[in-house]
Formats: structure tokens, C-alpha cells, sequence
């Protein structure tokens, strides 16, 4: 079995993965393929191309999902074309989540709760709940390649190959999922790359970001407003989610949502519809969420600063990003894409990477990710003299290698030298003066950063002065 460990990066050993089936066995025949999510753990089997499975906790059934919610017999698979899924009786029941088009090419989500000993046929679009437990089965072949990837995602190492391999088994899917990776890591492009492979491709993409959300405009900007819910609102006017109704809303930086806006949105994702403000009645919508954040949830679950029943609705499936310099066979990949898109922008052919420029980039930590990385490459692209990016372009010399927390925290007022100063004035430049991610870019605390600026004598940004 292949697993995906909650905030761990994601390493998939495939190789062993196609050569499993039920019993552990070689099936080169295996056409079908079973994802079990458990608790953020995703396990991976392949099937057999026709026969029968039962899917229960314990030596009675014939997969073995362990976990409380399900029965000891809970329900059987018969594999073939198409597959259908009996409940057995269980205790906690067996419902199949499908997305479905409509006439208008509308993507629904339908949900039925199986009846004991009842069947129904299993789409490559659906998701089965037994209990607590997510299983998602779709047909294969042993010759089947990794589909197209999507805009934006350019891939080399092995966890982001096996990411995306992940990311295209789940996209079929109704699934809730959560996107867990340090900030700059790429977790609005897998977002994307979620939604534009599920059959909600053709409707909106909704980027929803709640750090950026003023805290007095949460709830009118997510959910709406009526005319007249509050001074100033003159007409009526549909929030966020509802405008992403048939398609995906992506709430990035979820654990920036305020506590007290937490609750609406849970009962937006367990009834399926949003109330605006100043409404006496709620509107159905029909959304797929994904959600992103560089915190640690559970943590905060335990803080108490977030809701712990919406942070299970929100983890349907948690995949970790992991940080470029835990990618390194990426960052050359990427440095390429980004200059031949910058080249675009500006009108002119892609700058080649000297290779002096490309051993800079490999000596660097990007501390910042990906997006660091991109912010690097359009500067160079700009002020590159001809049509070659050189080392000195990049700006990178006077940080070969910071890693996060290379600033030191220890006494604010202590200079560290012109090279933390030129560093700094580098981190303000790439994040256009915000100082709050120039702190993430380069490792420290904003305190640390605000001090630093005035021990370098480093003005600070004039719309963050208080």
C-alpha cells in the first residue's frame, strides 16, 4: 500500500503500488483501481478486473478498512464493468456521492444513502462513504499513461510526480480536500490542477483569500447580502461561494478565517446552501471546496482558534506541498517555464539560463518556494542586457544559501552586516513592501523585521506605517 501522511510530503512507491492487488499478489490484469481514505491516510489497491470484494474492518472482510465507523461486513464491491456496490447491513450505513452533468453540462453532486442489501452502480465520478471512511474506485489499464498536465504545473522530482498521480485519482471526485505546504510552495496551482481535471472543469473557479478578507466584510463578501442588509448596501449581491455554485471554490489561508464566521461556512458545506445577509431564506448551491493553509490545523484545533467539526469537513483528503528545496530537481524545470512566460509578457523571446545562472539557482534554498522563485526569474527576464540571464541579473550572490531562519532572532538590535541588510531590502522588493511576507520570505518574525529596519536605517513602507 502507497500512503499519504498528513502534513508529511507525499511519496507514492508506484512501482510496488501496480504490482498489487486484494491479496498482495501480482495481477497483471488489474483494471481497477481503489483509493481508502482514512483519517488524511490514503491507501491505494489495485483490483482485479471482475469477481467480488467485501469492505469491512477485521480478518471477516476482504479489505480490511480500519477504522471504528465501519462494520465488520460493511458493504461489497462487484467489479466489473460497470461496478456496483451492495451495503451489507452496516451500522453507519453506505451513501455514494456523484457528480453528475446536466443537460446544460452543469456539474450536480447527488447523494444517496444505500438501503440494507440495496445496490448501485459506481461512477468514475462518484465517492463512497462507509461510515467515516472515503473510497474511491475507478477503472484502469496497466498501459495507461499519466494524463496531460495542467497550466502551471511543471513537475521533475518524484513527490510531485506522485502528487499529481494523486491529485488526478481524487479530482473525479465530490471530495473535500485540504492543501497543507509552507506559503509560496504551489498550493493555488494544485488547486487548479484539482478542478480542472474534475468534471466541474467548464464551471467557475472561485479563489476565495481570507487572510485578505477585511473582518468586518467576512461574511457579507462570502456568503452576500440582500438590498438593505446594512448601510451602503444599495442592491443585492451574491457572496463568493454562490457565485461558485456548479464549479470550485478555493478557500486559501482557511486558518486566517475568523473563528466567528467559521460556523456559517460549516453549514454551508454540510447543508449545501448560503443565506446572504439580511435573507429570510437560504439559497441551494452546489460547490466543491478545496482549501489551503501554511498552519497547522490540528494545532490550532486544539488552541481552540479553529472549529474542529469544520476542519474534518474541510480534511476529506489532506495532501502536503512540499517545500522547492525538498524538490530540487524542480527548481531548473521551473526557472525555465517562468522565463519563457516572462518572455511572453514582455513581448520578446525566452532568456536562456546561463549555467552559471543555473548553478546560482541550484545553491539557493528558496526560502520563499516557488513563489520566490518566479519573482527571481521575471526580475532577471526584465533586466537581463541581452538575451541570457547571468548570475548577476538573478540577485541572488549576496544570499547563496539562506535557509528559513537565517536571520537570526536573537537580539533585534544587533546588526548582522551589510549582507542581512542588502537581504532584507531584497525580501521588500519581491513582496512590493508587504512586510508581513517579506518576514515569511526571509524566516523571522515581522517584530524581527520592523526592528532590523531600524537598526539598518531601511525605510519603512509608507502604507504600513501606524
Amino acid at each position: 500500500m502507497a500512503f499519504v501522511q498528513v502534513g508529511e510530503t507525499l511519496e507514492l512507491d508506484l512501482d510496488r503500488v501496480r504490482r498489487e492487488n486484494v491479496s498482495g499478489s501480482s495481477s497483471a490484469n488489474a483494471r481497477i483501481e481503489l483509493v481508502a481514505i482514512i483519517e488524511g491516510q490514503a491507501s491505494i489497491h489495485r483490483l482485479p478486473a471482475h469477481g467480488s470484494i467485501v469492505l469491512g474492518r477485521g480478518s471477516g472482510a476482504d479489505l480490511d478498512l480500519d477504522h471504528a465507523s465501519v462494520s465488520r461486513r460493511h458493504a461489497r464491491l462487484y467489479l466489473g464493468d460497470p461496478v456496483v456496490v451492495e451495503d451489507l447491513g452496516s451500522a453507519n450505513g453506505t451513501r455514494l456521492l456523484t457528480t453528475r452533468l446536466d443537460a446544460q453540462a452543469t456539474a450536480q453532486t447527488v447523494d444517496q444513502r444505500l438501503a440494507p442489501n440495496a445496490r448501485a452502480t459506481v461512477a468514475n465520478t462518484a465517492a463512497l462513504h462507509l461510515g467515516s471512511v472515503v473510497v474511491l474506485v475507478r477503472r484502469s489499464t496497466d498501459e495507461e499513461t499519466a494524463p496531460a498536465t495542467p497550466d502551471g504545473m511543471v513537475v521533475a522530482s518524484p513527490a510531485m510526480k506522485g502528487l499529481l498521480e494523486l491529485v488526478d485519482r481524487i479530482a473525479v471526485s465530490p471530495l473535500s480536500v485540504l492543501l497543507v505546504g509552507e506559503t509560496g510552495a504551489g498550493k493555488d496551482v494544485v488547486a487548479r490542477a484539482i478542478h480542472a481535471r474534475s468534471p466541474r472543469s467548464g464551471g467557475p473557479f472561485v479563489a476565495v483569500n481570507c487572510a485578505a478578507l477585511p473582518e468586518q466584510l467576512v461574511e457579507a463578501e462570502l456568503f452576500g447580502h440582500d438590498r438593505g442588509a446594512f448601510t451602503g448596501a444599495t442592491i443585492a449581491k451574491p457572496g463568493l461561494l454562490e457565485t461558485a455554485s456548479n464549479g470550485t471554490a478555493f478557500l486559501d489561508e482557511i486558518g486566517e478565517l475568523p473563528l466567528v464566521h467559521q460556523g456559517k461556512l460549516l453549514r454551508v458545506l454540510e447543508g449545501g446552501e448560503v443565506q446572504r445577509v439580511g435573507a429570510l431564506k437560504p439559497r441551494p448551491i452546489d460547490v466543491r471546496f478545496v482549501a489551503a493553509t501554511n498552519r497547522d490545523l490540528a494545532r490550532e484545533v486544539e488552541r481552540g482558534s479553529f472549529r474542529r467539526d469544520l476542519f474534518y469537513r474541510l480534511a476529506g483528503m489532506t495532501l502536503a506541498i512540499p517545500p522547492l528545496r525538498e524538490r530540487r530537481e524542480d527548481v531548473l524545470p521551473l526557472a525555465r517555464h517562468f522565463a519563457a512566460r516572462a518572455g511572453a509578457a514582455l513581448g520578446r523571446p525566452a532568456a536562456e539560463l546561463s549555467p552559471e545562472a543555473l548553478a546560482v539557482l541550484e545553491r539557493h534554498s528558496f526560502p520563499g518556494n516557488v513563489r520566490e522563485l518566479r519573482n527571481v526569474i521575471e526580475r532577471a527576464a526584465a533586466l537581463a542586457a541581452g538575451a541570457v540571464i547571468a548570475p548577476q541579473d538573478l540577485h541572488l550572490e549576496t544570499a547563496a544559501t539562506p535557509a528559513p531562519g537565517a536571520i537570526a532572532e536573537a537580539r533585534d538590535d544587533e546588526p548582522r552586516g551589510d549582507d542581512e541588510r542588502q537581504r532584507i531590502v531584497d525580501a521588500l522588493a519581491q513582496c512590493a513592501g508587504n512586510q508581513t511576507r517579506a518576514a515569511e520570505l526571509l524566516g523571522i518574525s515581522r517584530r524581527t523585521l520592523v526592528s532590523r529596519l531600524g537598526v539598518y536605517g531601511i525605510a519603512r513602507p509608507l502604507r504600513e506605517r501606524k
